[in-house]
């Protein structure tokens, strides 16, 4: 989530959903039918959705935007969010699908998570001719760049955290001829590299634009550098040696907690500004804490009073002080089509802006901090801290 900088309203992907680097629209569910499942490595699969002709226009999306998924398993309601692998319809980039008002496919890559039950489902059951929900797209993990002829973008990525920089590096490398982009890339091993054909053939594509740099932490390659553990050490001689921040325009980091945040304070060390740093996190090192759960509201309790606009229509609940729930789950008592996705603060669809009260938010791994000036919140980590609290998910 990262580049504080919405200044510029001409995105050089803004024609894709209408507004600056993945201006927000209300995200809705529609169920569409997998088209392939694809495997990547032995541990993830590339998993293809067909668009409808009807729905072509509520899945447009900008490179670096990602969806949720929603199922049932064992009785449950299970959500996890996925980003888009393959750059955006219009691109000229590989395998960009289908012409038309849309794309005609979107894709994501899902990587089996130990003990994680909806990725072992997806890797184990999920099929051709199945159909699941999937949300619109969502997020702000996009490129502020009006112009991209002679700039130089750059990504550091692990694991599954290659997936938007995929659709990144060759939108970015697509829109120009004189564009640059960087990418190193950590694994344990070569076998773990997700879409190493695709990044073989996006690197014969643009053989001098393009600079793929492989880190194995568990494998020795022919390079002592790019061999052995991303720690600050060897991640402060790549950039001074290979990718050279003073010549880069945007950063674009993904990955777990631990390796973002390196990134980020090795980057800020080095003198490069936070305005030019995105990132995003596929996991915080915790599990997500679950949305919606049962609250009793007694006749005698102090109660926060919670006031939302969804849909241009209003709805209040009421939240007992000791119960300490969020904003999210509040709201879902009463409105079950409140959107949210990870309910852990990394994804930003449950944002709504505070229009009245006070709240205290646990975590924010989503918002900008110009969204935070002008008011806005995650609902799923925001708890009240005043009687009456009012906020808008339609602005």
């Amino acid at each position: 989530m990262g580049l504080e900088d919405e200044r510029i309203a001409e995105s050089f992907l803004a024609s894709a959903v209408g507004g600056p680097h993945g201006s927000r629209r209300r995200a809705r569910f529609h169920t569409l039918r997998v088209a392939a499942v694809r495997p990547l490595t032995e541990a993830s699969i590339e998993v293809t959705f067909a668009i409808p002709e009807e729905l072509r226009g509520e899945y447009d999306y900008l490179a670096g935007q990602h969806v949720a998924l929603r199922t049932q398993l064992d009785g449950h309601e299970v959500r996890r969010s996925y980003s888009l692998c393959r750059p955006s319809t219009g691109s000229g980039a590989i395998d960009a699908g289908g012409g038309g008002d849309g794309p005609q496919t979107i894709s994501v890559a899902i990587k089996r998570d130990l003990g994680g039950a909806f990725s072992t489902w997806a890797q184990t059951e999920l099929k051709v001719g199945d159909q699941l929900d999937v949300m619109s797209p969502q997020g702000s993990f996009t490129s502020a760049l009006a112009d991209l002829d002679g700039r130089h973008v750059a990504g550091i990525a692990a694991g599954s955290g290659i997936t938007p920089l995929m659709a990144l590096a060759a939108t970015v490398l697509a829109r120009s001829e004189t564009s640059r982009f960087t990418l190193v890339y950590t694994n344990r091993s070569t076998t773990d590299v997700m879409f190493v054909e695709e990044l073989s053939e996006l690197k014969d594509r643009y053989p001098t634009r393009l600079a793929l740099h492989h880190v194995l932490s568990r494998e020795q390659r022919t390079a002592p550098l790019l061999s052995g553990r991303l720690d600050e050490p060897r991640l402060r001689r790549i950039l001074d040696e290979l990718v050279f921040p003073e010549t880069v325009d945007e950063w674009f980091l993904c990955g777990p907690f631990d390796l973002v945040q390196l990134c980020r304070d090795t980057l800020a060390d080095m003198g490069v500004e936070a305005s030019h740093v995105r990132y995003e996190l596929f996991t915080t090192g915790d599990p997500a804490p679950q949305a919606g759960r049962p609250v009793v509201v007694r006749e005698d309790a102090e109660v926060y009073r919670l006031e939302f606009s969804l849909d241009g229509q209003s709805s209040t609940v009421e939240s007992p002080v000791d119960a300490h729930e969020s904003i999210l789950n509040a709201a879902l008592r009463v409105r079950p089509d409140v959107p949210f996705a990870c309910a852990g603060g990394v994804c930003g669809t449950c944002r709504a802006r505070l229009i009245e009260g006070s709240v205290a938010m646990t975590e924010n791994y989503a918002l900008e901090p110009d969204e935070l000036e002008r008011g806005y919140v995650l609902t799923c980590q925001s708890h009240p801290q005043t009687d009456r609290v009012v906020v808008d998910y339609d602005v």
